[in-house]
């Protein structure tokens, strides 16, 4: 198993709802040993942190941090003249055949379609797409996430010989370093999540890609929202505050970049 396998599962074990699971069960392996009042308690602890990540103000104030932050950076941004339009992945699930004949729009599509836009704003004469795909040794054009969003790129009216595919990233930090071999010290402007933009930018520093933020996929303000999107644990609030609480784990102790 690699670095970034193993990375993926303890990330995915910490928090909820599998980190329930785990808790649940490390409680059960204590009460059988003889630990009971340890076991009780590790129980009730996963359970709690379940509870409290699925509460909708705990999610906002995890997540209101990194877009205050996003925001910030996207004022300070030039409103023009950039070599490229550079589209980080996750926002595209490449097909997957013969489970997923085609690509499919994620959670996240906004910045694709957001990169459309900027293009006929005239923000900038390419787009690049940077994201590759865990199925190692399959080569068919849809199968990378960088694929993927070019063809969606060209359903949204951006011509195809202005996209430029960058298909062997599979990280953040490998999307910067790869399109800073791409453009050299041109400008571009960097598409990607409002949460994870503070994340990026902080890798785009790092490895001396010169940008301007550009945002999207914003979550609402409570504000904006339903009385019971804002007081009722769901679902939805959980994921947020999963993850907004990887990015600020992330941004506190990922040192990759700096190596």
């Amino acid at each position: 198993m690699d670095t970034f396998t193993l990375l993926k599962y303890l990330t995915q074990f910490a928090m909820p709802p599998a980190s329930m699971a785990v808790g649940l069960l490390l409680g059960g392996i204590l009460a059988l040993v003889g630990l009971r009042r340890l076991g009780v308690l590790v129980a009730a602890l996963a359970v709690g942190e379940t509870l409290v990540m699925a509460f909708p103000p705990v999610s906002d104030a995890l997540l209101e941090p990194l877009q205050a932050k996003a925001r910030a950076a996207a004022a300070e941004a030039p409103a023009c003249c950039y070599d490229a339009i550079v589209v980080l992945g996750g926002g595209v699930t490449p097909a997957a055949p013969p489970f997923l004949m085609d690509p499919d729009l994620a959670d996240a599509a906004d910045r694709v379609w957001y990169a459309a836009r900027l293009y006929h704003r005239g923000i900038a004469r390419r787009v690049i797409v940077s994201g590759g795909s865990l199925l190692a040794g399959n080569s068919e054009p849809a199968k990378t996430e960088a694929e993927a969003m070019r063809r969606f790129l060209v359903d949204l009216g951006v011509p195809s010989e202005a996209i430029v595919s960058e298909g062997n990233s599979m990280n953040t930090l490998e999307n910067i370093r790869n399109v800073r071999q791409m453009v050299g010290e041109a400008r571009v402007a960097l598409v990607t999540s409002a949460f994870h933009m503070p994340r990026a930018l902080k890798i785009a520093r790092q490895g001396n890609l010169n940008v301007g933020a550009f945002p999207t996929d914003w979550r609402l303000p409570a504000e904006a929202r339903p009385s019971w999107d804002n007081w009722v644990p769901s679902i939805a609030a959980m994921a947020w505050s999963s993850i907004s609480l990887r990015e600020h784990v992330a941004l506190l102790l990922d040192r990759r970049g700096e190596i």
